[in-house]
């Protein structure tokens, strides 16, 4: 385990003022996307559209990192060169998604879900480090409902998660766990916030037993938030109050940093609690995003798969990146009353 080169990469990946670009959807993801603007979903738009994103003048000054899917981090940048290469110049950490999806929990109730990957992983992981990639991301997928979570699902989800971090660690690469508590539902706030400190607390607990070094392991995290189908929906307020409590009740200070998901939530949302939680004083750990659609909606409808609408996509594509790299120093709303005034 090279500590020197994973420390370097997670302080770089949680930067002042910078935050990661999920770029890593399926192919699948992105064809009901492309769907939305009318794009056909080929190969090359999905190469055409992130190589759009990537190359956008002056966005290494938000991004920190980008989390790339397999097809992408073999694909060519504009200027020919190897995606993962091209980001790298650009002062950008290049990531990878390494999980392959969810499956239902045998014996459980449906909804109850655990991501597979792990297979062959260790020998995954050794190639994509040659291709340039210094981070990783697995995703975990908790669901609130009738009696799920179940305590067999936050557990087999949490030793996946920690025996990935350690395969990860193992590479060279800097693990990211993402064990996301989706926002579907009508569950409370209150519901949420306990469903995401038990994720939590079991998810570090099975990092310690895989010998997982916290010091080199980034954490990205969904909110507590209100169900989506909930009549009463918590504000920006409640929102960070709770989540920060949850993490500082759980999350090492040790950690480099925490990055937060969207999921789901509103462009405007996401930035919004992002801002509110990240001028909690006090802090740990520094916060910041990892947004994908909260990143990428603007610029996506913008483009409609147009080479003339570059340009004003990419512009889209910066000023979501600069709101929400203000939101991660907690001065967002600073920002938007000065432009107003």
């Amino acid at each position: 385990m090279d500590n020197a080169l994973l420390a370097k990469t997670a302080a770089a990946m949680v930067a002042k003022g910078k935050g990661i670009l999920a770029a890593d959807e399926s192919s699948g993801t992105c064809e009901k996307r492309f769907k939305s603007v009318n794009v056909e979903c080929t190969e090359e738009s999905r190469r055409a559209y992130r190589n759009l994103l990537f190359s956008t003048p002056g966005v290494e000054q938000f991004l920190s990192g980008v989390i790339l899917f397999d097809e992408t981090a073999r694909q060519k940048a504009i200027d020919g060169v190897p995606i993962p290469e091209y980001l790298a110049k650009k002062g950008i950490v290049p990531g990878i998604k390494v999980d392959k999806g969810t499956v239902q929990l045998p014996l459980a109730r449906p909804g109850d879900l655990v991501t597979e990957g792990l297979d062959g992983l260790s020998k995954r992981l050794d190639e994509y480090f040659k291709m340039g990639c210094r981070f990783a991301k697995w995703r975990a997928v908790i669901t609130i409902g009738h009696d799920m979570p179940s305590p067999a699902c936050i557990h087999a989800n949490a030793e996946v998660l920690a025996r990935y971090a350690a395969a990860c660690q193992a590479a060279g690469i800097v693990p990211m766990i993402e064990p996301e508590v989706l926002l579907d539902g009508n569950h409370t706030i209150e519901r949420s916030e306990e469903v995401h400190k038990a994720t939590l607390q079991e998810t570090y607990a099975a990092a310690a037993r895989y010998g997982v070094s916290i010091e080199h392991l980034i954490l990205k995290t969904s909110m507590v938030v209100s169900g989506k189908d909930n009549a009463r929906q918590a504000g920006v307020d409640e929102v960070a109050e709770r989540t920060v409590r949850v993490l500082k009740s759980v999350v090492p200070a040790k950690q480099p940093g925490i990055v937060f998901l969207s999921g789901g939530q509103s462009d405007e949302a996401a930035t919004a609690h992002l801002n509110a939680m990240a001028a909690t004083r006090g802090l740990p750990w520094p916060l910041t995003f990892s947004y994908s659609r909260a990143l990428q909606n603007p610029a996506l409808k913008t483009w409609k798969g147009q080479a003339g609408n570059i340009a004003a996509a990419q512009k889209a594509f910066h000023h979501r990146a600069h709101m929400n790299a203000l939101a991660a120093q907690g001065k967002w709303k600073t920002e938007l009353e000065r432009q107003a005034a």
